[in-house]
C-alpha cells in the first residue's frame, strides 16, 4: 500500500461536483486522502478534518497538491453528501486489500447505522463483506431494511473476490442460491441454520441429539472475569440427509454449544450449521473467526469511532463515513506499532507523530 496507489484508485472515482463550470479550488483526491487521515488519527466529523488539515499541512504537502490550502469543513461535507459510496468502497476496499492472502474466513453481516437517519431517510442498514485475519472490509451495500440482507448478499458476492476462501453468515443468509453463489466464485461456505428452511434444522438438531459425536474439539477460554467453553462438532457422513442433493456442495452439519461463566451467571447456547467444509479444525476456525468480526463490526464503529453517534445524517454522508470509519479500522489493526497497543493507542500515536501516521497508512 502506497500513496500512489492510493492517489490512482481515487482517480477512478467520479467527482460529483460541477467540473464542467469552472476549475475547482480543491481535488477530490486531497479531500478523501485529509478525510481518512482524520479518521486514523481520531477525528470524528467534518469540523475535524478542517482542523486537521493546517495542523499536518507541511506532512500532507509531501504526497498532496493542495491547490488552494486546506478546504473547510463545508466543502468537505458537501463532496461527501455527494460521493456514490460503492465507488469509494471499491477505491479504498482495493487499495487495503492489495496485501491480502486468499484462504482466509470472509464474515458477511449487516449493521444498522443507527445514527444515520432523519426526516428524509431511515437510518442507513450496511451490508459488509469482511475478513477475520486483517479486519479489511471488501465490500459494502447499502439496503433500506435489515430484511433486505437477503437479495442484497447475491449482489455483494458478484463484486467480491471469494475464491479459496470460506464465507460465514448467520442464519438469514443460509439460503439455495447464496450457498450455489458462493461455490460458483470458488469459496466454500459456513451458514447458520435456523427454522427457516423446512424440515432441515430439525433433521440436524435430531442427529445431534441422538448420535454420538465421533469427531469434536472443546476450546477454553477464561480472561476479563469470563469463562468460556465451547465445544466443536462436524458431521460429514450425510447421505442420509434428505436435503444434501439440494444444495450446492453441502459437505457437513456442524454444531457449537458453548458456555460462559460471567459475573456468577451462566449462558449456555447452541448453534446449528451447513457447510461445504470437511475439516472439523477448518470448520470451528470459521466459525470462530465469524463471531469475532461480527463482534467488531458492531462494537468497534461505535465504541472506538463514536459511530452510532455521529452528526452526518444528509445524503450519502453517513455511508461514505462508514467507510472511511472500516477503513482506518482495517489500518489500525494491521499497523505494526506495537503488539500490546490498542486500537484507541494507536490512534493517539498516529494523532502526535506523522511518521506513525505514515506507517499506518503506507504498511509494506
Amino acid at each position: 500500500m502506497d500513496i500512489k496507489g492510493l492517489t490512482e484508485r481515487i482517480g477512478g472515482i467520479r467527482d460529483p461536483r460541477r467540473t464542467k463550470y469552472g476549475n475547482l479550488r480543491h481535488k477530490l483526491v486531497d479531500i478523501i486522502v485529509i478525510g481518512l487521515c482524520t479518521i486514523v488519527c481520531g477525528g470524528e466529523d467534518f469540523v475535524d478534518m478542517e482542523e486537521f488539515g493546517p495542523e499536518r499541512e507541511s506532512w500532507l504537502r509531501n504526497f498532496l497538491e493542495l491547490p488552494s490550502g486546506i478546504p473547510d469543513s463545508d466543502t468537505i461535507r458537501r463532496v461527501f453528501e455527494r460521493l456514490n459510496p460503492a465507488e469509494v468502497s471499491k477505491c479504498l476496499t482495493n487499495w487495503v486489500e492489495t496485501e491480502r492472502e486468499k484462504g482466509k474466513t470472509v464474515n458477511i453481516d449487516g449493521k444498522t447505522i443507527c445514527g444515520s437517519g432523519n426526516a428524509a431517510h431511515k437510518a442507513y442498514h450496511v451490508v459488509s463483506a469482511r475478513v477475520s485475519d486483517y479486519g479489511i472490509t471488501l465490500g459494502d451495500i447499502a439496503v433500506d431494511e435489515k430484511t433486505n440482507e437477503i437479495t442484497a448478499i447475491p449482489e455483494l458476492l458478484e463484486l467480491i473476490d471469494v475464491s479459496g476462501d470460506v464465507v460465514t453468515i448467520d442464519a438469514m443468509g443460509c439460503q439455495k442460491g447464496i450457498a450455489k453463489k458462493i461455490t460458483e466464485k470458488g469459496g466454500d461456505y459456513v451458514l447458520g441454520l435456523k427454522g427457516n428452511q423446512g424440515a432441515l434444522p430439525e433433521e440436524v438438531e435430531y442427529y445431534f441429539r441422538n448420535e454420538t459425536w465421533l469427531d469434536s474439539k472443546v476450546v477454553r477460554e477464561k480472561g476479563h472475569g469470563r469463562i468460556e467453553k465451547r465445544e466443536y462438532a462436524l458431521e460429514t457422513k450425510i447421505d442420509w440427509l434428505y436435503a444434501k442433493k439440494e444444495w450446492s456442495n453441502l459437505n457437513g452439519i456442524g454444531i457449537v454449544r458453548s458456555k460462559v461463566i460471567e459475573k456468577g451467571v451462566e449462558r449456555n447456547e447452541t448453534r446449528y450449521f451447513i457447510t461445504s467444509l470437511k475439516e472439523l479444525e477448518q470448520f470451528s476456525n470459521s466459525v470462530r473467526g465469524h463471531w469475532a468480526i461480527e463482534n467488531r463490526l458492531h462494537w468497534t464503529p461505535d465504541v472506538v469511532f463514536g459511530e452510532d453517534a455521529a452528526r452526518a445524517k444528509k445524503d450519502q454522508s453517513p455511508l461514505n463515513m462508514n467507510i472511511l470509519r472500516k477503513t482506518a479500522l482495517a489500518l489500525l489493526k494491521n499497523a505494526a506499532l506495537g503488539n500490546r497497543l490498542s486500537i484507541r493507542k494507536k490512534m493517539l500515536k498516529a494523532a502526535l507523530n506523522p511518521n506513525v501516521l505514515s506507517k499506518t497508512l503506507f504498511q509494506k
